[in-house]
């Protein structure tokens, strides 16, 4: 065969290794409808595949352009959107400013590669529901998605 070995030796570390602690709570689910927004297919895929088995029913938007025109498309239907902060043409905030104009109740939870930051931050205080940071775990989208609907 052909290719190469490559062999790598690490330093041992005295410190305490710390291990990640599962998120508090199970996996919460639901039927309603989710409008999801991102510019990336794995997230696409991923998204609605988590969204799926936990029982919502899910409508994909590519761009801002699209989220908008399935929004107005399905507007009666749709209970809430997850979407993406960072889209090339039309941003996060551009979406949710328009988004908020076709229905002044919607309900939307950012989500961004990045941690909350200046921009994410002044759209919350907007009046967007919340903000989750990719990539998410099954337990803190469905934790987050069933707070934002809960709620009035």
């Amino acid at each position: 065969g052909k290719g190469a070995t490559f062999t790598l030796y690490l330093p041992a570390s005295q410190k305490q290794v710390i291990e990640e602690k599962e998120s508090v709570g199970e996996a919460l689910k639901g039927t309603e409808t989710v409008l999801l927004v991102d510019d990336e297919d794995m997230i696409i895929d991923v998204g609605q595949g988590t969204l799926k088995e936990l029982g919502y029913k899910v409508l994909i938007a590519r761009s801002g352009k699209e989220a908008i025109d399935v929004y107005k498309a399905n507007k009666d239907k749709i209970d809430m959107v997850i979407l993406d902060m960072i889209m090339p043409q039309m941003g996060g905030g551009a979406t949710y400013d328009r988004l908020k104009k076709i229905n002044p109740d919607i309900k939307v939870l950012l989500s961004s590669g990045y941690s909350i930051n200046g921009q994410a931050t002044e759209i919350v205080e907007r009046g967007c529901n919340g903000f989750i940071q990719k990539p998410f775990n099954i337990k803190a989208l469905s934790q987050e998605v069933r707070k934002i609907l809960d709620e009035g």
